[in-house]
């Protein structure tokens, strides 16, 4: 009576959501303050005032039928709109508000993306590490996932493998920058290459291969660095943006998809872009939420409380001796397991109610994702597990 394949999706959750389920339970059992949850990347910090004064005011002062009732499906034009200006402006590229559909944050962007330009076996790259959901919404589509590790250490593009993966049948890149679980931004540099490679092999293969350009995290980045907006070295993408981190609304669902109007056929890909909303459902985002992020797009994130995160912990694990990729962004700390057992580490960690995520399902062994979305006081408090963690393996 029920998909074989849906039923096994759905009696397996994902490892993040597991461990955060069992954080849960431990609360309850020894107290919130005795464990150390590392798992879910969600945001710590509050949106910013401006959004529930937004909010409150939209509440107050427009027709609750207005409000509250449908929006056009691809979306509100005028904050579609409002949008396309303000990248404009940002990235100096000229963007048609008619090609932005908004949706109910970047896994429906994703979803939506690779149901519109994916036939059934078609491939999709996987640059690892990556967000183990990624396989589903692959597969959901009826294309099959293509895992293409990085290079070990610094996980940017290991572009020999890249090039040796894409064939006849590859139809997209999924590149998420700032990383999750990494927290890698790949440079220009590096954009610059990915478009000459995927420029080179759509013209051996003769159709272009897209870029999806997973971008949840690119306000969140510290010390200057900057993020490459793709669609400006690369005409064959598409944007899958989330308002969840940049203005700390995870739980409240809104994004968009924004489809490169240097893109061959742009008008044509967006009206797949449409079809696909319109089978799979995810059509009318939340019209209060639409207004609300069109009032408070371009609100910058304060990033303080992350970065004196970040800094905390990696300084401090680094100088007991882990190994870490120093992120340059998101909120996320890649760290090598002290065993090459990755799930067994995390397994050894729960002794000392460190709850972190291992890295198989994101593609790559032997490490575990900690998300330091976290109050400092917590990260504080954790530094002495971490410790006794990493003297049990190391000792005599």
């Amino acid at each position: 009576m029920v998909s074989k394949e849906m039923l096994a999706l759905g009696k397996k959750s994902s490892v993040i959501r597991e461990i955060f389920e069992y954080a849960k339970v431990r609360r309850t059992q020894i107290g919130a303050e005795n464990v150390f949850d590392f798992s879910l990347g969600n945001p710590s910090i509050p949106a910013p005032a401006v959004v529930g004064e937004t909010m409150q005011k939209l509440i107050a002062d427009t027709d609750p039928v207005l409000l509250h009732g449908y929006t056009s499906a691809p979306g509100d034009m005028g904050v579609r709109q409002t949008i396309a200006g303000h990248v404009s402006e940002r990235f100096g590229i000229e963007v048609n508000p008619a090609l932005i559909y908004m949706t109910c944050g970047a896994a429906a962007s994703l979803t939506i993306s690779l149901r519109a330009i994916c036939c059934p076996e078609d491939e999709v790259i996987l640059l690892a590490p990556f967000f183990p959901e990624y396989q589903v919404f692959v597969r959901n589509a009826g294309a099959v996932p293509v895992i293409v590790p990085g290079r070990m250490g610094t996980f940017d593009i290991d572009f020999g493998a890249l090039a040796e993966a894409i064939n006849e049948k590859t139809r997209a890149v999924i590149v998420n920058s700032p990383n999750n679980p990494s927290g890698v931004v790949l440079d220009e540099i590096c954009i610059r290459r990915l478009a000459d490679v995927l420029t080179e092999k759509s013209a051996q293969y003769g159709r272009p291969i897209a870029i999806i350009a997973d971008e949840p995290y690119r306000e969140l980045v510290y010390g200057g660095v900057d993020v490459p907006y793709i669609p400006c070295y690369y005409d064959h993408t598409l944007v899958c943006y989330s308002y969840s981190k940049s203005l700390s609304l995870p739980g409240e669902r809104i994004g968009y998809i924004l489809v490169s109007p240097r893109m061959e056929g742009a008008g044509d890909v967006y009206a797949a872009i449409c079809g696909a909303g319109r089978s799979l459902g995810f059509v009318c985002a939340p019209s209060l939420l639409q207004l609300t992020v069109g009032a408070c797009d371009g609100t910058a994130p304060d990033l303080s409380a992350y970065d004196a995160n970040r800094t905390l912990l990696y300084s401090s694990l680094t100088e007991m001796g882990y190994e870490a990729v120093r992120p340059d962004g998101a909120f996320y700390l890649f760290v090598r397991a002290l065993e090459s057992d990755a799930a067994a580490f995390c397994e050894r960690a729960k002794k000392y109610e460190l709850l972190l995520v291992p890295s198989d399902d994101f593609g790559v062994p032997g490490y575990v994702r900690i998300a330091y979305c976290v109050s400092n006081d917590q990260i504080r408090r954790s530094l002495p597990a971490f410790r006794a963690l990493y003297e049990e393996y190391n000792k005599g």
